[in-house]
């Protein structure tokens, strides 16, 4: 890439990126998609089994809850401590690193004997979450040639989609046959096996060069603001819609409960597929990929609302809206790394945050409407809302856009 058509500040891969010039997938990102895969799994998983934790740990399901929510919290504040503090290791040194924390909260929360200590240990696994992705990103680009990055990111993000997809059934398999805690065990034990691959297969970068100044200062450059509204609005709208397909679906559409898993699937091959063609679309010219997810989502979205009460019409809405929702994932991690300039590792754990603050907001928002009495459909109007946001901001930011579309 010509150096000239990007912004001021663009991130750029260091001098010792060892990238292949084929189109093989390098085996280092391979141990990373394992990576990304344990750590989706243990965010998604305990969906499946909150009712048998609650039971076993003597609370209430309610109460249980906070296994998801602080787990979430601690996404967010874990993005900005504790990629904060590794940021001048080597990169495959934090990484390292950050899985260790991992398998560690994942053994703590599988020997919890209460239910304080199985919170401390979600609080502990969510951790190194936002770094993992957020350094990760920066690791899979740089192990790529550059009109491969966001493909290369996309891979990454592969694991995600895929735990995604197999988390809650996994879990409930995992909860009914061998209990809950075996769980944990077998994920801790895939961290372990991420962490080892890590170390073999992927090839030692140097730090990042020390810059003068505070890590947070690349959080107030205006295109990194707008990268990270550009994921809340698009991810709050997406997940805010999506999370309350398990009544909408049944006493709207007329499935039965039996029926709610397998949409779960459909949803997630959605994911899978839209992560590795966004990761492509955004290669080729990533401002008018944005510019285009952003126009269909929304649209996709009040499709999904207005054919709520026939069952054939939503599966399609739900596979559409996770293809082309996800699809945008690749390209908004690209765009905030190349304005991050010399600091991409914080924007990029940040721009994580920014997903799961938006998808707390937009389950917040929609829980709330249905609360005061709006129907099982009015979240997926306060989703569509959400990306609608984002439309206008990608659009508004072309020009900025542009300069990344080479």
């Amino acid at each position: 890439m010509d150096s000239s058509t990007l912004p001021k500040n663009s991130y750029e891969p260091p001098a010792t990126t060892t990238a292949p010039v084929g189109r093989r997938v390098p085996p280092g990102l391979i141990a990373l998609g394992i990576g990304g895969f344990g750590i989706g799994l243990t965010e998604f998983v305990i969906a499946g089994l909150l009712s048998d934790v609650a039971d076993d740990l003597h609370v209430a399901v309610p109460t249980a809850g906070a296994l998801i929510w602080g787990y979430a919290l601690a996404v967010v504040a874990g993005a900005f401590t504790v990629t904060a503090a590794l940021s001048r290791r080597p990169p495959k040194t934090a990484l390292l690193l950050l899985l260790a924390l991992f398998v560690v909260g994942n053994a703590l929360t599988a020997l919890a004997p209460d239910f304080a200590l199985a919170v401390l240990g979600r609080v502990v696994t969510a951790l190194c979450h936002g770094g993992f992705f957020g350094i990760g990103a920066v690791v899979a680009g740089d192990l790529v040639p550059a009109q491969r990055k966001a493909s290369a990111i996309a891979v990454m993000f592969g694991g995600l989609t895929l735990s995604n997809v197999l988390g809650v059934p996994f879990g409930t398999f995992v909860g009914q046959h061998l209990g809950w805690r075996a769980a944990f065990w077998i994920i801790s034990a895939l961290g372990v096996l991420a962490m080892v691959g890590i170390a073999v297969l992927v090839p030692h970068l140097d730090a990042p060069r020390a810059t003068s100044g505070s890590q947070y200062a690349v959080l107030r450059r205006p295109q990194v603001i707008v990268s990270m509204l550009l994921t809340m609005s698009v991810f709050g709208g997406l997940f805010g819609a999506f999370i309350y397909v398990e009544p909408l679906v049944t006493h709207v559409t007329g499935y039965g409960s039996g029926a709610v898993p397998w949409l779960l699937v459909i949803f997630g091959v959605g994911l899978f597929g839209g992560n590795i063609v966004g990761g492509r679309a955004a290669d080729r010219n990533l401002g008018r990929t944005l510019r285009v997810l952003t126009v269909l989502l929304p649209l996709v979205l009040v499709g999904y609302a207005l054919v709520a009460q026939w069952r054939g019409p939503v599966a399609v809405a739900l596979l559409l809206m996770g293809l082309i929702g996800f699809a945008t994932t690749p390209a908004f991690q690209l765009r905030v790394m190349r304005f991050a300039g010399d600091a991409p590792t914080m924007a990029s754990a940040a721009n994580i945050a920014a997903f799961n603050l938006g998808n707390a907001i937009g389950s917040a928002l929609g829980g709330a409407t249905i609360a005061l009495g709006l129907g099982w459909r009015s979240p997926i109007w306060v989703g569509a809302a959400m990306a609608l946001v984002g439309t206008v901001l990608a659009f508004t930011n072309s020009h900025a856009n542009s300069h990344d579309a080479r």
